[in-house]
């Protein structure tokens, strides 16, 4: 069970066959982020989207420009951002936690293309590295999920 709920294998609203998805994926804190991405993936395959296209970016707070203009595109049933942000020393943190989720949450907002935030938000990489693997998958379902309501509504 994901942090959205219970998913049934057989549930329509997780059907991806047809769709594409677009997905960024942040270089900084890579191994975290490429295990998400890999669990991510693995689940898009398991829901039946076979259409994945992979953009690199530096950081989270690069994620909302890239994603709008991926949105603007019309290529794009739904979005990922994949990232990974840990907790410093600094006010830093809560800058980029903040303001990319601001900005992914704008995009979808303004474009009307899902975008499930697979950005990790942590207190130590020990954190991140617990929740890789759901948390991937997660934003899998999240975005097949939102892709087929905006369809059927």
């Amino acid at each position: 069970m994901g942090i959205h709920g219970s998913y049934s294998p057989n549930d329509p609203a997780l059907d991806g066959n047809g769709q594409r998805i677009g997905i960024v994926v942040c270089r900084f804190n890579e191994e975290i982020c490429e295990g998400l991405f890999d669990a991510c993936t693995r689940e898009f395959s398991a829901l039946g989207v076979a259409a994945v296209e992979r953009f690199s970016i530096p950081g989270a707070l690069e994620a909302p420009l890239a994603l709008q203009k991926l949105a603007q595109s019309g290529k794009y049933d739904a979005l990922v951002a994949i990232g990974c942000v840990i907790r410093g020393d600094t006010y830093h943190f809560e800058i980029v936690c903040n303001e990319s989720a601001r900005g992914i949450l704008d995009v979808q907002l303004e474009t009307g293309v899902p975008i499930a935030n697979v950005i990790l938000t942590v207190e130590s990489e020990e954190q991140a590295h617990v929740r890789i693997t759901e948390k991937g998958a997660d934003g899998a379902r999240v975005a097949v999920e939102m892709a087929n309501l905006m369809k059927r509504v």
